[in-house]
């Protein structure tokens, strides 16, 4: 079984990004068992808190990261031990090259379809061997979902990236396993358009120095600005709450 921790009710597990990779390939995709990689950070935890649905879904799946630094740090300040950030982004191409290394299959679901397919061309260069078994854009309607749910029951990936925001992407993944799929179901939110190179990440000093979410912000305020400055005031709230209780 697989080490667990709590923040604030929610699971995580104490796991680096190498020992997350070994795990999923080792338990998952070796044994052929179905999962969802779940990765948190300060949104996602406000998220649970504020929607026992979504609560479920997070503390049932059988990997949850810590993405994101603010969630190290608060760990850190209430005595729970979390190694590091897995980054959402840093995963996917962890995986990728475990992918191309195994000759596992993956697909790709989510994006619009010029960036899919301009990621894809770059994964030409990055992943040469990668076997790509299939991808569809995120823009569908709800009707379609049992068709897309068939094709991936079909083709059989080892590996399902889907790159669709929040809530929707943990609630589609669910639907995806509840319908028997097999495969290690990702959600990674933005990461298409980092890699198809559309959307430039933060340089790397303000990656170590966790700063990545203000370079986020300054590109997209007016989507980000709610979601991380009132979002993480919301998290402080939460966090300094649990020290206090935590004391007395």
């Amino acid at each position: 079984m697989i080490e667990a921790v709590k923040m604030l009710g929610v699971k995580i597990n104490p796991l680096t990004m190498g020992e997350t990779v070994d795990v999923v390939d080792q338990e998952f995709i070796q044994k052929n068992k179905p999962l969802h990689l779940m990765g948190v950070n300060a949104d996602k935890i406000n998220q649970c808190c504020n929607d026992s649905k979504m609560m479920t879904i997070v503390n049932n799946c059988d990997i949850v990261n810590a993405d994101g630094a603010s969630v190290v740090l608060a760990g850190n300040y209430l005595g729970v031990d979390i190694p590091e950030r897995v980054a959402g982004v840093d995963l996917m191409q962890e995986l990728l090259k475990l992918a191309e290394k195994k000759a596992y299959s993956v697909y790709f679901l989510g994006a619009k379809e010029e960036v899919i397919q301009k990621m894809l061309t770059n994964f030409k260069n990055d992943y040469p061997n990668l076997v790509v078994a299939g991808h569809r854009n995120g823009y569908f309607n709800d009707n379609e979902i049992d068709l897309i749910s068939e094709e991936i029951r079909q083709k059989k990936p080892q590996i399902v990236f889907v790159g669709i925001t929040s809530p929707k992407k943990e609630y589609l993944i669910e639907k995806f396993l509840e319908d028997g799929s097999d495969s290690v179901f990702m959600g990674v939110g933005g990461s298409f358009d980092v890699l198809s190179g559309m959307i430039k990440r933060a340089p790397l000093w303000m990656q170590k120095s966790h700063l990545e979410w203000l370079y986020r912000v300054a590109k997209e305020p007016k989507r980000l600005f709610r979601r991380y400055f009132v979002g993480n005031i919301e998290f402080i709230k939460r966090v300094l709450k649990a020290k206090k209780e935590k004391s007395i």
